[in-house]
Parts: structure tokens; sequence; C-alpha cells
């Protein structure tokens, strides 16, 4: 794992290169996925079925088969371990609480000319949100994804996970039976993708499509951006911890871990004023990564994309901060209210020693879809307003319609738009109704 100082002559060169990530999409994946969803927008329910026959290996004769029936996940719901169910609910119901904290509403003023004016919120109709599949199952991004939409009022919430060889995951199923998702269909892809952008014989098309999954997935999420909206195209998971030199070790390489798991491109990287401390930093990860799972997984990310920087203070750590502009950011300080007001760009910041990224993932509250690969500059975590919209409300009065005509008709004659002027100007006519 690289070692960094903000003091020495080429930091600048070696940030860059530490925090370079080509998120350009790969021409061969752009391609396949350009004519898969072709294929599906034209063919339907076949081609979907074709393509999950062929990389899923699942034979169906129509895509109802593929439908998971919710008394089967209601089943897969009551078949978990108590602990597991437990867990479940109990994380569901703290992001739905965070959530309900935070929807947009619907509100109107009056203006001095009697007008009405303002915004009305409504939710969106139809929501798809994909979850991998295969290699791992993720009942968190159930929670995530659907718990929002739900918050939000949408209406309908449809599912889609692959399942490869037609083997389901019990703790995905339970939390879509406790999410309250409408229907969940077991296919998965850039097919998948098409079919919610598109709609099918089986399933209608979805407003907006969210959730992670693979670079086919990611491309075609991309693709068809516009015929509907997307939640992010997601690059590979972040963790930034910035650390005083004074909690645990052990504590922080293991955080550094718990990104580094994810995959080989993730990156974990700490900023601490502390050199002594980046070495005992150090000395746990040597001595920790030999008991995990995933270590040979741990060990490329971290020697890759991670790096332990040595900065001047925490005031130069919060400079880079921003630069950085971290998906998950740690503040593992004894104040970390001193430092909150200088942090202008992260998906999500946790506050002092105990507050843990992991916690974050499951059941803190708050959502875990969050921006990555420095998107944070410009972009938010998941949440109830991505499931709503506005449409603004204007009621002009016979008063304001003077008020305004006046200005709206010397504007739209600067313009070049004299019909514009002209629809103004009648209605500034006297006994105009």
């Amino acid at each position: 794992m690289r070692r960094l100082s903000t003091a020495d002559a080429g930091f600048e060169t070696a940030l860059t290169e530490l925090l370079a990530f080509e998120a350009a999409l790969d021409p061969k994946v752009d391609a396949v996925v350009a004519d898969i969803l072709a294929d599906v927008k034209k063919r339907g329910d076949a081609a979907v079925l074709e393509y999950t026959a062929r990389w899923d290996r699942v034979e169906a004769k129509s895509l109802a088969e593929l439908e998971i029936p919710r008394s089967e996940l209601h089943a897969a719901l009551q078949s978990l371990p108590a602990t597991q169910r437990e867990a479940l609910t109990a994380a569901a119901q703290r992001v739905r609480d965070y959530h309900e904290k935070y929807s947009i509403k619907s509100n109107t003023y009056v203006d001095d000319a009697g007008s009405t004016l303002g915004q009305r919120v409504t939710p969106m109709d139809r929501v798809g949100i994909y979850v991998p599949g295969g290699k791992a199952a993720y009942p968190s991004t159930v929670i995530m994804n659907a718990t929002p939409a739900k918050v939000a009022g949408v209406k309908e919430i449809i599912m889609v996970v692959p399942m490869p060889g037609g083997e389901k995951n019990a703790m995905v199923l339970a939390a879509a039976a406790i999410c309250g998702v409408d229907r969940v269909f077991a296919i998965g892809g850039a097919q998948a993708v098409g079919a919610l952008a598109y709609g099918t014989q089986t399933i209608a098309q979805a407003d907006k499509i969210v959730g992670p999954g693979n670079a086919y997935v990611a491309a075609a999420k991309r693709r068809v951006f516009g015929v509907v909206g997307i939640d992010m195209v997601a690059g590979p998971s972040e963790i930034l911890v910035v650390c005083d030199g004074k909690t645990d070790a052990d504590w922080i390489a293991m955080d550094l871990f718990s990104q580094a798991e994810h995959d080989e491109m993730a990156q974990a990287i700490l900023l601490c004023p502390d050199a002594a401390y980046l070495d005992k930093v150090a000395a746990s990860i040597e001595r920790q990564i030999k008991d995990m799972p995933r270590k040979d997984i741990i060990r490329v990310s971290l020697d890759g994309r991670g790096a332990l920087i040595h900065v001047r203070d925490l005031d130069d750590a919060c400079v880079l901060v921003n630069r950085i502009a971290p998906e998950h950011l740690e503040l593992s300080v004894e104040d970390p209210d001193a430092l909150l007001p200088k942090i202008r760009h992260a998906g999500a910041i946790f506050m002092g020693r105990f507050s843990s990224e992991a916690l974050g993932d499951y059941c803190a509250g708050p959502n875990h879809v969050l921006p990555t690969s420095r998107t944070a500059r410009f972009s938010s975590p998941l949440s109830t307003y991505d499931f709503q919209k506005r449409s603004s409300i204007i009621n002009v009065s016979r008063e304001g319609a003077v008020r305004l005509g006046k200005i709206a008709a010397e504007l739209a004659y600067g313009e070049g738009l004299p019909a514009h002027a002209r629809s103004a100007e009648y209605r500034m006519k006297s006994g105009v109704k």
C-alpha cells in the first residue's frame, strides 16, 4: 500500500495518479449492450428469454414463469433464521424512518398582485430496481432502493435480479417482501435494463431505473437515459478516512478493508498528520489481512488504488477531502463537528470514532447509494427526491396579467417572438377574464 505525503515535491503527480480512474465505456461492452437493447426493444419478452437462457442458464417458455410471486417472497422471509429476519426488518425500518423526514412537499405563495405561484410535487408512477445477483447477493440494495421509492409514493416497484442457474437468495427475496416491492423478475443484465426501459409484453415500462450492476448494466443504463431516468452510473466503491491518530489502529485498518473487499478497483485512503500512526495502521493491515476471507481482493485493491497519506494537519486533510470528493468519508477525530464546516464534497460523512462506514451500508438510516469517482462534487445520495417530480404552479391574477404582461411583451419583442408578446398583451386589455 503506497505511502504519500503532502509535503513531498511529487505529491500532486502522485495524487493525480492515485485518483485516476477510467470511467469511459469499453467500446466492446457498449457494442454488445447496444445490440441487446435494440433486440429487447424490438422483440420484448422473446429477446429477454433468449438472453436469460444464454447467460443465466435459465430456460423458460414465458417471462411470466420468471416472475416470483409475492407468496414466495413472504415464504422466503419466514424461512430465514429469526436473527436475520429481525436484522432485515430493523434495517428497513431505520431506512424508512430516515427517508420519511426528507421528502419535498407541494407549496404555493401569493405575490403582491394576487397571483398564486408554487410547485406541485408528485411521485413517479413506476420504478425499476436492479439488484445484482450471481457472484453475491445484496438484500441491502433492495432496502436502500425500494424504501425511498415507497416513501415518495411510487405506485409500482418492479425489481429485477439475475438468478444464474435458477438459484434464489432468500435474503434478497425477503427484503423485497419487507419493502413492499410489487413485482420481482428473475432476470438481469442489459436485457433486464432494456425490459424496464422500453417495456415488454409482460413488464411495463418504468419511469426510472435505479440500482447497481456490472459493466453491461452500467452501459445499458447510460444508453437508456433519456427514455427513462436513472439514478447514476456508479464506479468502484470508495472510502476516505481522516484520523487524528487517536483511534484504535485496528479499527481504521478494518474500515479500509470494508471497502477494499468489494472489488479490486475499490479505493481506500487514510489521511493523518501523525506519521507514526500511519505506521501502526500499516502494521495492522498486514496482521489482519491474513484472516480475511476476501484477502486476495483486498490486497489487490489496497496495493493498486489505496494509500496512507501523511498530511500537515487536519486543515490540510480537509483540503484533500474536497479534492478527492469521496463516496464515503469518515472523520475519525476527537471533534468532527469542527471539521464538518470545512467539508464541501462527500457522499456520506461519518462523524466520530464510533461511526463506521459499515453501519451506513446497512442500517444507520441514510441511503448507501452514493456518488462515486469524484461525482460528489455535483451529485447527492439517493433519496425520496429522486422518485418525485415537481410541476410549477402559475395562477396569474388580472392585476398580475397587466404587470407581468408589460415585462413579458418587452422581452418577447426583444427576442423577435411577436406571438409571445401579443399573447401577453391581449390579457393586459381591460375586461379580459
